[in-house]
């Protein structure tokens, strides 16, 4: 068993005698020797465990209605979004105002950026504002760690193209693990769009890392070439792919980013690949159920299994997302200010 999962750190709330508010209580020096977070595949068991430790304990602290805390007071975190985003971009947000920062979303359709200033560009001015942090999502794979390497500030990954989402797979797996207890030997099927998904490959690295099982399942035009070198079981049969499984995470059917045809038609689709509860009947009695949104109704899910109150966790996911990106947020933040001289 992984030392991050037998012997995990819960930091439990406290009040801090400089602030007078309620702060995790943290170790002093900070298990996280990362300046940004670009990906899931680079960080170790005990670094995830940590994450989802200290998001835990923010999870607690805002379904108790915690005081706003201050511990990014005076800091400033920039929301730089390429791409169209609601919810992640509004989680970021929250996350911020949350921990006392100031937070500014930057309008990228309506921005330089679109007159045609390059992403070095962009970066330099970014520079020169000074901000502390900078959530960025890129249509493009790499285009969130090239600007890393150009800016100042610590830098989160919001999602570049089909390369990572790492906020997503930390909150995926802090939602199974508050239900299930633990994520190792965990058995978890991932269903759909696994070839354009971002979402899917952050959460093989994060499972598999921790020491879970994980399945994809979907049609072989939507699966990338060699897959199993990830170390996964593909399944094209969705029925045989969800025996047994503990977690059925179902992913959107990304069409903006196909060029051509990958499924006949999208009701062949979810008759085939879409999670009703005739196919659901084949993992465990007590499996539950996942979603990244936003959803497609009746294209990837049932209406009735997606809102299921026993056994979706989907809204959930959403309230976990706010709780891992203020560790994110917070961990960057402390540790680029200890490290500053």
């Amino acid at each position: 068993m992984h030392l991050a999962e037998s012997r995990p750190y819960i930091p439990a709330l406290m009040t801090a005698a400089t602030t007078g508010i309620s702060v995790p209580n943290l170790p002093a020096e900070i298990p996280f020797p990362h300046r940004h977070l670009l990906g899931i595949q680079e960080l170790s068991p005990d670094e995830i465990g940590y994450l989802l430790d200290l998001s835990n304990a923010y999870a607690e602290h805002n379904r108790a209605r915690g005081d706003k805390l201050d511990l990014m007071r005076n800091k400033t975190l920039i929301n730089l979004f390429f791409e169209d985003s609601t919810r992640t971009r509004t989680s970021f947000e929250l996350a911020g105002m949350r921990l006392g920062a100031d937070v500014i979303n930057i309008a990228v359709a309506n921005s330089s950026i679109k007159k045609g200033e390059t992403i070095i560009d962009t970066a330099m001015t970014l520079n020169a504002m000074h901000a502390d942090a900078l959530a960025v999502r890129h249509s493009n794979a790499g285009a969130v760690k090239l600007l890393s390497e150009k800016v100042n500030c610590a830098v989160i990954n919001g999602g570049d193209g089909s390369h990572e989402h790492p906020t997503q797979a930390l909150l995926d797996a802090l939602t199974i693990r508050r239900h299930k207890g633990h994520l190792q030997g965990l058995l978890v099927a991932l269903c759909g769009d696994v070839a354009h998904s971002r979402v899917a490959r952050s959460n093989i690295y994060l499972l598999q890392t921790m020491g879970a099982r994980v399945r994809v399942i979907a049609p072989p035009t939507l699966i990338p070439p060699a897959m199993e070198r990830l170390g996964v079981e593909v399944f094209h049969d969705m029925r045989a792919g969800l025996e047994d499984c503990d977690i059925v995470m179902m992913l959107r059917l990304q069409r903006e980013r196909m060029e051509g045809s990958f499924v006949p038609s999208v009701h062949e689709y979810f008759k085939f690949y879409g999670l009703d509860y005739d196919k659901l009947q084949h993992a465990k009695p007590d499996a539950l159920i996942m979603h990244p949104g936003p959803m497609n109704r009746g294209v990837e899910i049932d209406s009735d299994v997606a809102d299921d109150i026993d056994r979706s966790l989907i809204r959930e996911q959403v309230e976990m997302g706010v709780a891992v990106r203020m560790a994110c947020l917070d961990v960057l933040t402390r540790k680029r200010q200890a490290d500053t001289p």
